[in-house]
């Protein structure tokens, strides 16, 4: 299958390097953001074109589908195109800013029977896998997950120093990925749901703290921790504290309480892109399909009018 892939940043960056190891896929064009970015990224991964116009490259002889890794504020308008076009859609998260955007993309998707598929990446890391895994089999059961994201983040700089047009978000971006772990592991239904932030940053408008509660039907709780203030580098951890064990993932390790290592294998980014494709192969809705994970968007919602009412 020939496709797009959509954005030269760190995410561009990402995929590309998973999608040269799936049998059958060819990247034939690049929608790209800057143009001398775009230019040498293509050069460097012998793409052979490339435009900042993204229906140009969607219209490109024999493109099936895209690779949306474009800044946070366009997935959803370029996700409505290339649907419209007739493409099928890999997005990165968040597939919206907003509720309202997350549910016309799910709409569309049903419309026009087209995969579209969102990178809600923690279901296809192995390590949160295993820990799923053993939630789903009876042998963990959780009383608390924790989660802390730490990044120093006051420019808007990614994470290869680069500098980003765009501003990032802590509760429809960072906290996107554990609240989607967490529906998921939950089974997605009668969630509680509270949080609260710091106050927007003078310069970026964006709150640069957060903190975020959930509750399961069965009493279960998560907490979620995020901040762009925290001086150093990025620092990202989670703790699984259970009845039968306490787990803890750090810098890509799943570990017991005693910090030994507990073996799993793939590669997460690899695992989700095949997905994508296998979905359109096998014409079956993906694991991570815009529509299934709406409910991901509605709790999100739910979060910022309890931000939103705080002030």
């Amino acid at each position: 299958m020939k496709i797009c892939l959509a954005g030269e940043g760190a995410q561009g960056f990402t995929h590309i390097e998973a999608l040269r190891k799936i049998e059958g896929i060819e990247v034939a064009t690049l929608a790209g953001g800057i143009g001398a970015d775009a230019e040498e990224f293509a050069r460097k991964w012998e793409i052979p074109h490339w435009s900042l116009n993204l229906e140009e490259c969607l219209r490109q002889p024999g493109v099936g589908a895209v690779v949306l890794t474009t800044p946070n504020q366009v997935h959803c308008a370029q996700t409505e195109l290339a649907l419209k076009l007739g493409k099928h859609v890999l997005v990165e998260i968040p597939m919206g800013l907003n509720l309202a955007e997350a549910e016309r993309i799910a709409a569309l998707e049903e419309k026009t029977g087209l995969t579209c598929m969102v990178c809600h990446s923690l279901r296809y890391s192995p390590t949160h896998r295993e820990v799923y895994r053993r939630v789903q089999e009876g042998h963990l059961h959780l009383h608390h997950l924790i989660s802390l994201v730490y990044f120093f983040r006051r420019e808007n700089i990614n994470r290869f120093g680069k500098r980003r047009t765009w501003t990032d978000d802590l509760l429809w971006h960072q906290a996107c990925h554990m609240v989607d772990f967490v529906s998921w592991l939950w089974g997605g239904k009668e969630i509680e749901v509270w949080a609260q932030a710091g106050p927007p940053h003078a310069r970026l408008g964006v709150p640069m703290d957060l903190s975020v509660g959930m509750r399961s039907p069965s009493g279960s709780i998560a907490s979620l921790t995020y901040s762009f203030n925290n001086h150093g580098p990025l620092d990202i951890s989670y703790r699984f504290i259970g009845e039968e064990a306490s787990l803890r993932i750090e810098k890509g390790k799943l570990l017991d309480h005693e910090g030994r290592e507990i073996p799993v294998a793939g590669d997460g980014t690899e695992l989700q892109d095949r997905e994508f494709f296998d979905s359109i192969a096998q014409g079956r809705q993906p694991l991570t399909s815009c529509l299934a994970c709406l409910p991901t968007m509605q709790l999100l919602d739910r979060m910022q009018r309890c931000i939103d009412n705080q002030r």
